[in-house]
């Protein structure tokens, strides 16, 4: 008897540590969906009416820099009672259901890992028009942020070794496998991967740190770079041609932060100067004070007819991981 009784005080004990141990976590599945996708779910009735105008109109406006125009997310709308089981998985959902509580705010790994769900709720037309003006610009952001992740995560899994960039400019960047070295000089770096019916780029180079002081001239000195930049290593097809930013419409414009720097973010249209070619550009501006110079990355796509907005997600998030040298 004694030894039953030491026995079962021994495990008692260890029962109660393990109790102790703090609060288990809660297992998630991995998140699912595509790349840009999102989930609302709302009644169906209210997505066919005036709110749910009101969420197209926010949450599918048009990427800016895109021909032709595409809706920042492609949108699948599925009623409430839909919403369990394996359709709770998706990462970026928006939640908007009639309340006579109005509120809006986002959770996160709610159902999965990663994952982000924007809650609109309201009684009224009035209500839900500015919840949703109210959370739409964080929502947004939210969920590019965990779609750039996803991105990431997806091409990290096979990465290309080349060092032009670290050599160059003494950055790293996550660059899938499968795209090359297409032209280094000083001051220079391109690299590409061929798609159905095109390209996209990648390429990087510096300007001095005392460019663009002039906030008035800011678009126009940006304009003026890429296309001396173009002139000098992007040929056209024919001799005298060259990419350069397109002059019917003016880049757009927006502040960045980018490997831990501060960034301007510039969107816009790419053409081949006499020549019918053209396509979307990004461009990020970053202040690299320590190396006392502005650090130009860019990529670009050719893809005629073709959607692309995907395409330019893939080169943001590659551009993303920019790491500067710890010296740097």
């Amino acid at each position: 008897m004694k030894k039953f009784g030491t026995l079962f005080f021994a495990i008692a004990t260890l029962a109660m540590f393990s109790c102790n141990d703090g609060p288990k976590q809660r297992f998630l599945p991995p998140s699912t969906g595509g790349i840009n996708s999102l989930m609302v779910v709302m009644d169906t009735e209210l997505w066919k009416g005036s709110v749910g105008d009101k969420i197209r109109e926010r949450f599918a406006k048009p990427a800016p820099g895109l021909t032709p125009q595409q809706p920042i997310f492609t949108i699948t709308q599925i009623p409430p009672q839909v919403f369990k089981g394996a359709t709770a998985y998706s990462r970026s959902v928006l939640f908007v259901q009639q309340d006579t509580l109005s509120l809006a705010h986002i959770k996160t790994d709610v159902y999965a890992k990663p994952q982000k769900i924007a809650v609109i709720k309201g009684e009224t037309y009035n209500d839900f028009a500015n919840n949703i003006d109210s959370l739409a610009g964080m929502a947004i952001a939210a969920f590019k942020k965990v779609e750039i992740g996803e991105a990431q995560k997806r091409f990290n899994r096979s990465l290309n070794k080349e060092k032009a960039f670290e050599e160059e400019f003494g950055i790293s960047l996550k660059v899938p496998s499968l795209y090359k070295l297409g032209k280094r000089e000083k001051n220079f770096v391109w690299m590409d991967i061929q798609i159905p019916k095109g390209t996209m780029n990648i390429m990087a180079y510096s300007m001095p740190w005392d460019s663009f002081t002039n906030d008035s001239t800011f678009v126009n000195d940006i304009v003026k770079m890429r296309d001396s930049i173009g002139k000098k290593y992007i040929p056209g097809p024919y001799d005298g041609t060259f990419m350069m930013t397109e002059k019917a419409f003016a880049p757009y414009i927006f502040p960045a932060q980018i490997g831990g720097k501060k960034a301007a973010e510039a969107r816009g249209i790419w053409e081949i100067n006499g020549y019918p070619m053209a396509g979307p550009f990004l461009t990020y501006i970053i202040n690299d004070k320590e190396n006392n110079r502005k650090l130009v990355l860019e990529g670009f796509t050719f893809a005629p007819s073709e959607e692309k907005r995907d395409y330019m997600f893939e080169l943001e998030a590659i551009l993303k991981t920019v790491k500067f040298d710890s010296g740097s």
